[in-house]
């Protein structure tokens, strides 16, 4: 079984009414349980084993645009004012340039399902999800958008 946040992921801001940076964080993979849970529909696939009980697989373009457009999706359903920032180079700490799960194609799929599906503002951002610089803009951009009034 995957270990999935479930189709209710990112509705409680919506429900609370409240400014929401959003930043696609860890959608570079799926996570199960030890790998010898992963169903065999899987086989061949990218993997890395994080820990014993916890394998990840890579998500592949087609699955990054699904994510992308439901990302996309949540951000639009807001009455408060939200903003989705894009970290263009790792949505995870394995997402990089050199890293198990660096796959350009895939990540330019989830961006560009994002900016195609988003009625909200899109930041790109050159930056790891896990910069310092990028975790500034977010925190920035939130306070821009609690100053604003909502719709």
């Amino acid at each position: 079984a995957t270990l999935s946040a479930g189709p209710t992921r990112m509705d409680a801001m919506t429900k609370a009414k409240v400014p929401a940076v959003i930043a696609p964080g860890c959608v570079d993979m799926a996570n199960f349980g030890a790998r010898d849970t992963v169903p065999e529909a899987f086989e061949g696939r990218n993997f890395y084993i994080h820990n014993p009980q916890v394998t990840l697989m890579r998500t592949n373009a087609e699955e990054c645009a699904e994510i992308g457009k439901a990302i996309a999706n949540k951000a639009n359903a807001n009455t408060a004012p939200v903003a989705i920032l894009n970290p263009l180079k790792a949505v995870s700490e394995i997402n990089g340039e050199g890293q198990a799960f660096y796959e350009p194609e895939a990540d330019k799929a989830l961006f560009e399902a994002i900016h195609s599906n988003a009625t909200v503002e899109v930041v790109d951002l050159d930056e790891p999800i896990n910069s310092p610089t990028f975790a500034k803009a977010c925190a920035e951009k939130l306070l821009d958008l609690i100053a604003r009034p909502a719709n």
